[in-house]
């Protein structure tokens, strides 16, 4: 059996694992080790709610479902960001601590909690829904089954930001005056694709939002706990659309002359 599989089969059976979690707040902080008794069917979240019952009640998480759907327990699972809730023990390597520590694309607050309002505030700045004029007199439209599935896709979003932290332009490069993120462009994408929209939003994806940053390295879909196709259907339709309004040559010439 490989070193790296040793999954608890019978649920009654208890294995002690060690934790390296991190401890601080915005001033520093270090990780701190301890021990979780581990059963069949445990997740993380479940260690850690076990860690602060038994040995640090003080520990700071953030958490409310514990079922996947409200993204509140983010955070960096041996160096991969993840939900807690969802990241069962028994497929963690169990010859080695689990490390825990906060998302680090956002400032520390305490513990495991950090600071997300900023994705709030860039959501504000997104040019809201506008639809088009009804087609009936009875206030109703007409769309088509394939438009409506394009964008449903990115109503999935549970907004827990894991594509945002573990996005380089964000994480590594602290773009965030610059660059909306992943998360934002998704939002964006589902306005944009819309078959109701009418708003345009392409001229602040090319300046205020940063689309250009995105190298589409697919990570914040590999870490997409909603398996949203985040680079391959929004970002890239998006850089896309960006290209045809600045750099398409012909375009740029209607530009020119078109009537003011």
């Amino acid at each position: 059996m490989s070193s790296h599989s040793h999954p608890v089969t019978d649920a009654t059976a208890t294995r002690p694992v060690e934790f390296k979690i991190w401890r601080g707040d915005a001033k520093g902080g270090a990780f701190e080790q301890y021990t979780a008794q581990v059963t069949g069917g445990m997740v993380v979240l479940d260690c850690i709610h076990q860690v602060q019952a038994e040995q640090a009640p003080d520990l700071a998480c953030r958490w409310n479902c514990k079922a996947g759907k409200c993204g509140s327990c983010s955070a960096e699972i041996n160096g991969k960001p993840s939900l807690m809730c969802m990241t069962r023990m028994d497929t963690l390597p169990a010859d080695q601590p689990v490390t825990v520590e906060p998302l680090r694309a956002f400032p520390s607050i305490r513990d495991l909690v950090t600071d997300v309002s900023w994705n709030y505030e860039v959501k504000k700045k997104i040019v809201p829904f506008k639809p088009r004029e009804p087609d009936r007199p009875d206030g109703t439209w007409t769309v088509f089954q394939e438009d409506v599935e394009r964008v449903q896709e990115f109503r999935k979003c549970i907004e827990c930001f894991l594509c945002q932290d573990v996005c380089h332009v964000l994480r590594d490069h602290h773009k965030h005056d610059e660059f909306i993120g992943p998360r934002f462009l998704v939002y964006t994408a589902a306005l944009e694709m819309h078959p109701l929209d009418t708003a345009d939003r392409i001229a602040d994806l090319k300046e205020r939002d940063g689309i250009g940053y995105c190298n589409i390295g697919k990570c914040c879909t590999k870490v997409c706990p909603e398996s949203i196709t985040i680079t391959d259907n929004a970002i890239i339709p998006l850089k896309e659309r960006v290209v045809d309004e600045f750099y398409d040559p012909i375009t740029r010439l209607l530009r020119i002359f078109r009537p003011k």
